[in-house]
């Protein structure tokens, strides 16, 4: 069978947002800790002034980055997981009950994920105002959602795959 050029840039890609999520996710740390340890500091050099309506809504902003470091080790789990994927799959040998596991902890992953965007965006409704209006990307995704349930039947599929290899294995 002849090698597809797909999986190294699959593999390479994987590995990168594996390292820009780590990344996302300190930056989303370190500005909720200047905004609590700092505040003062941190709402001058953002240009928010007492005077504006912006400050109200810092708890609810503190929360939705404190939501966003939830989303850190959920998409950790699914790149990694994937990441075994292409491993499986550059070695010849996919279909094994591993990988089966691994979508199932992926298409959770992927539900926790979709839970958590319709929290925040909740929070954000919550803390939008009319003169500060928060514009945020969450909440409910047809696309999300959908990939849920593929992920959620093709973890099955691959589950009966390994059961019907095993069984066709044994049989010769």
């Amino acid at each position: 069978m002849r090698r597809s050029s797909a999986l190294p840039i699959a593999w390479i890609s994987l590995r990168i947002l594996i390292l820009l999520n780590w990344l996302g996710g300190l930056a989303i740390l370190a500005l909720l800790t200047a905004t609590i340890v700092a505040e003062k500091w941190t709402f001058t050099a953002l240009g928010i002034t007492p005077e504006s309506a912006i400050p109200s809504m810092i708890m609810g902003l503190r929360a939705i980055a404190a939501l966003g470091l939830v989303g850190v080790p959920l998409n950790y789990a699914v790149l990694k997981r994937l990441l075994a994927m292409v491993e499986t799959v550059r070695s010849g040998d996919p279909f094994v009950a591993a990988n089966a596991y691994r979508l199932l902890a992926i298409a959770w992953s992927l539900l926790a994920l979709q839970l958590l965007s319709l929290v925040i965006a909740a929070v954000g409704k919550a803390i939008s105002t009319p003169a500060n209006p928060l514009h945020l990307d969450a909440g409910f995704s047809i696309n999300g959602w959908l990939a849920v349930l593929l992920t959620f039947v093709l973890a099955r599929v691959f589950a009966l795959g390994t059961l019907m290899r095993e069984d066709l294995d044994g049989t010769v």
